[in-house]
């Protein structure tokens, strides 16, 4: 059989793609990237995201990502296969789960729908040509198992990124345990590259808790989403920004509704770091 393989984000390295080319290539077919001027025997569609165009997506296709449906899954047979990293040569780090879910249900996320509770999984293979690690946990220190995350990324000794830590559970410990992994230097980087937090609900007052965590982990070490457009006002949004500058956090803004102009000027301000360190708000969005 002849197999193709359509991602609708290409930019975007798909796991569960690499998954159907490893279950496919174990059973001896010819697997390609999808290109619509060649015939398949069956093509596969992935989308992460719903608002990824899907014009050129046929109904023959075999369908599958939270961009087309938040309750599909991988077959267990898929599922269980490795990633098939000779689909991204130039891609230069691992991507590795060692747990699925949250024990947050937030209104504005998926992945308590799509995954349920946090539950631990045993990670993938690593990309051979990888130089550093992309954890993607959705709440990483939530994991009852996230000291033996921990032991094996030691073990890895490679630069980590570590995409999703609840700042709001973060203890003495676990703070150790992120520095542990920043004492030695790898290619140039440091072993840890980013601990990703999130400050979504304005509601949620932070300082504290931030003030407190940057005693232990220096805080260029993080980076912090702050979602806009889903109930907070602007006010709310710029304090939110403002203290995380104070405390020498770096901000990354979210937006709600990428078709609103106010969310889109904001985060433009605060993700142009040239611009963010430059120039105050009230001076730019009078421009």
């Amino acid at each position: 059989m002849k197999i193709g393989l359509y991602n609708l984000e290409p930019k975007i390295v798909n796991t569960a793609m690499m998954q159907v080319s490893t279950y496919h290539k174990s059973k001896g077919d010819d697997v390609e990237i999808y290109s619509p001027i060649f015939q398949y025997d069956q093509i596969y569609a992935f989308s992460l995201f719903d608002f990824t165009d899907k014009s050129y997506v046929k109904d023959s296709m075999t369908k599958g990502g939270t961009g087309f449906d938040i309750t599909s899954r991988l077959p267990e047979y898929i599922e269980g296969c490795d990633y098939d990293w000779s689909l991204y040569p130039h891609c230069d780090y691992s991507i590795v789960w060692f747990s699925r879910g949250c024990i947050r249900n937030c209104p504005f996320c998926v992945v308590h729908d799509k995954e349920g509770m946090i539950h631990p999984v045993e990670p993938k293979n690593l990309n051979p040509n990888g130089e550093f690690i992309k954890v993607q946990d959705n709440n990483f220190f939530a994991n009852p198992k996230w000291k033996d995350a921990i032991k094996q990324l030691k073990e890895w000794d490679q630069p980590v990124d570590l995409a999703g830590v609840d700042a709001r559970i973060l203890n003495k410990e676990m703070c150790e345990a992120i520095s542990a992994l920043n004492k030695k230097r790898s290619k140039d980087r440091s072993t840890i590259i980013k601990v990703k937090i999130a400050w979504d609900n304005p509601k949620d007052d932070l300082v504290p808790k931030l003030k407190e965590i940057t005693k232990y982990v220096k805080p260029y070490i993080f980076m912090c989403y702050v979602l806009i457009g889903f109930d907070s006002t602007p006010e709310e949004d710029l304090y939110r920004v403002e203290e995380l500058r104070k405390l020498k956090i770096d901000p990354f803004v979210s937006t709600y509704n990428k078709r609103d102009r106010y969310q889109m000027n904001f985060a433009r301000w605060v993700n142009r770091k040239e611009i963010f360190k430059s120039v105050k708000w009230e001076n730019y969005k009078q421009t």
